[in-house]
């Protein structure tokens, strides 16, 4: 492919992380390399390296090339570290994340899914404002946690999630909110979100549900959702949900995106218990990287990553341990190559 490669960081992490990214790597040179990479360290190799598993050079490159893909992060138990992911989204205002699910083998307990939800990333529980109250000697007595959602962050992520329905050509956008119960929290968010949802009339349908209700739908009949717009929690808990509809985390990939930057990543931990043994599927950082083609303008080549990936786990039947088969990270990645490099 003829376009200029993009700059942009590449993040092989911790654990299967650099396996899975070299996967990713050669299958985007026979792609035809759309992206020139700033390799950093960051997590737990960054911490062996330097102290800090966010480095200001990681930091920095990022700043620069605003453009980012993500191995999985290993957070420092211990020794008062934050979540390295966390962190990255406050550090670029990542207010939304984006996690698509979609069916890729047949013959599972759902067929035919195809859900994206669409989770504000900055606001609610994961502000981590909380503290402990002393009672009667215990100094962990009680513990307080506050969740703040504006009506600024709750309108920009459900105009991203309008605005990404209209141009993928989806037809509903569902809101998951708990107003019931957390009529202020959950209410702006709700009530917010229905006034950007006018917008959009004749153009995206809009409903609701609350989040206990969605969950059990979810397992039921999840055909019923297209895209769903939630809350920081609750985006957390129904993304994992959703990802077990298609076969777990394996097959779930993440896009992190604000006004000036965007991260894409694999949401799966870094599963050190298989680490260097050339067996972790790099499917779900693979399905990140399309993602992240479609952000900066080659859907062309997402669409040739994609449809290799389809065709491989269909005709070719290559498959790694976890997805039933006993295919290497190898194997499936010179797989794809061959269907790469065909078109």
């Amino acid at each position: 492919m003829a376009s200029a490669s993009i700059p942009a960081t590449l993040i092989p992490g911790d654990g299967i992380g650099p396996e899975i990214t070299a996967a990713v790597v050669e299958i985007l040179d026979a792609l035809g390399k759309p992206f020139v990479w700033d390799v950093q360290q960051g997590g737990m190799a960054a911490v062996e390296k330097s102290g800090d598993p966010l480095p200001p050079a990681l930091l920095d490159s990022i700043r620069r090339t605003r453009l980012a893909l993500k191995g999985p992060l290993a957070t420092p138990v211990g020794g008062g570290y934050r979540s390295v992911n966390v962190r990255l989204r406050e550090e670029f205002k990542l207010y939304a994340n984006l996690r698509p699910a979609r069916t890729l083998i047949a013959g599972g307990r759902y067929e035919d899914i195809d859900i994206v939800l669409v989770r504000e990333n900055l606001e609610g529980f994961y502000i981590g404002f909380e503290h402990y109250i002393p009672i009667d000697g215990d100094p962990q007595a009680a513990a307080i946690s506050s969740g703040i959602n504006t009506r600024a962050g709750s309108r920009r992520v459900a105009e991203f999630a309008f605005e990404y329905a209209l141009k993928h050509g989806r037809k509903k956008v569902t809101i998951v909110h708990k107003a019931n119960v957390l009529k202020a929290l959950s209410g702006i968010f709700l009530d917010t979100a229905r006034e950007v949802a006018r917008k959009y009339e004749g153009k995206v349908a809009m409903d609701d549900r609350i989040i206990d209700a969605c969950a059990m739908q979810l397992v039921l009949k999840p055909w019923q959702f297209d895209v769903i717009l939630t809350t920081n929690l609750f985006g957390d808990i129904l993304s994992d949900e959703i990802a077990g509809l298609v076969g777990g985390l394996g097959m779930a990939p993440g896009a992190n995106i604000g006004v000036d930057a965007a991260i894409f990543e694999a949401v799966h931990g870094s599963a050190p218990d298989i680490a260097g043994k050339g067996v972790a599927n790099p499917l779900a950082l693979l399905l990140a990287t399309a993602l992240m083609l479609d952000h900066v303008g080659r859907s062309d080549a997402a669409l040739t990553l994609r449809n290799a990936i389809d065709g491989m786990l269909r005709d070719d039947g290559v498959r790694t341990g976890d997805l039933g088969g006993s295919a290497t990270t190898r194997d499936m990645t010179q797989a794809i190559v061959r269907r790469v490099s065909k078109t």
